[in-house]
């Protein structure tokens, strides 16, 4: 088992839940910040601070100081305007931190100050639409706040709409809209991701199973190839979650729960086109989030359901399992320092 040191996310709410976000070695995780359903989390550039969403039905989001041992101290929170807030990201500036409110589907800037702790609310932008599965696209979801690699635009990816907002983020902390990528009705795209060099990024789509693969040049996206993120025939309901790519673009690879598999997409030399390479158990029940190790070569798996983290190697792109899962409750997000 490595012995990385991570941060876990993990909701609180839930029966048999966790205390909050938790530190350590994965042999040894401790609860190091009691907080309510810290389910995303990301530490500043400096590595001093890290924020956290509170996905409550009064979303807030968090800001801690990071000590020496990894120890966090709470130093304010401040309201996002919107329910469930389940992920987010810090601009490459440094001066603002941007949520997604799930539930509400809206997005909120914060200012980040220079002590660490967040200002208040400085824009918030309320999108709207609705898609075709009744049950799940009644209302706009707003679920992830992406960044392109030059740092020049800014994309929330609305589940409940079937749209990607790309935008500019003004001086003020306001959104300016450029363009809308409509992925196809139906879809629920979640998660996105761009390609390290070539002038392309990938959309994992939730609620059929999709991956959608883009051109990207100057904040707006075209669609080129949508695959499936599971074999031919795959029975049951599945919905994929996290995606993440490789530091050479090489590989994606995409979280699948009710398959409870880890998909593996090789991706073309020109970044315009993947193909399902492989698919392995995730090492536990419903895998909500992925994160790469610092070395590159580690991929951690967070199990929601079953309470536990997997661990795998990557060589030539592809994942083995290494030893057997870390127990945590609820775990939901994993941030390795």
């Amino acid at each position: 088992m490595t012995s990385e040191r991570i941060y876990v996310g993990s909701y609180t709410s839930q029966a048999g839940g966790g205390d909050g976000i938790a530190f350590g070695p994965l042999d040894g995780i401790e609860t190091a910040a009691t907080v309510a359903d810290p389910s995303f989390l990301v530490r500043s550039a400096d590595g001093r601070f890290l924020y956290a969403t509170n996905e409550e039905t009064d979303g807030k989001v968090s800001a801690f100081a990071i000590g020496a041992d990894g120890a966090l101290e709470l130093l304010n929170q401040q309201s996002t305007g919107g329910m469930h807030p389940c992920h987010l990201d810090i601009d490459p500036s440094g001066r603002f931190l941007l949520s997604a409110n799930y539930t509400s589907g809206s997005v909120a800037v914060h200012p980040l100050q220079e002590d660490g702790s967040l200002g208040e609310r400085a824009y918030f932008v309320q999108r709207s639409g609705t898609g075709p599965n009744a049950e799940r696209q009644e209302g706009p979801h707003a679920h992830q706040i992406a960044f392109d690699r030059a740092g020049a635009y800014v994309f929330d990816v609305d589940l409940g709409s079937d749209t990607v907002y790309s935008s500019t983020l003004r001086e003020d902390g306001a959104l300016q809209e450029v363009d809308r990528l409509r992925i196809h009705p139906g879809a629920g795209p979640r998660h996105l991701v761009f390609h390290p060099a070539a002038g392309a990024a990938y959309v994992i789509n939730e609620l059929d199973s999709t991956l959608t693969v883009c051109s990207y040049a100057d904040g707006k996206l075209t669609i080129v190839q949508t695959v499936s993120t599971r074999p031919a025939d795959s029975p049951g309901e599945n919905f994929p979650a996290e995606l993440l790519i490789s530091a050479d673009g090489r590989f994606l690879y995409g979280s699948n729960r009710g398959d409870n598999t880890v998909a593996v997409f090789a991706i073309a030399a020109d970044g315009l086109s993947v193909e399902l390479v492989q698919t392995i158990a995730s090492g536990g029940d419903w895998p909500r989030h992925l994160a790469f190790g610092n070395d590159g070569n580690t991929l951690y798996a967070a199990n929601e359901r079953s309470d536990q983290i997997a661990t795998f190697s990557i060589a030539d792109g592809r994942l083995t399992q290494v030893g057997e899962p870390a127990a945590w409750p609820k775990p939901v997000c994993v941030l390795p320092v």
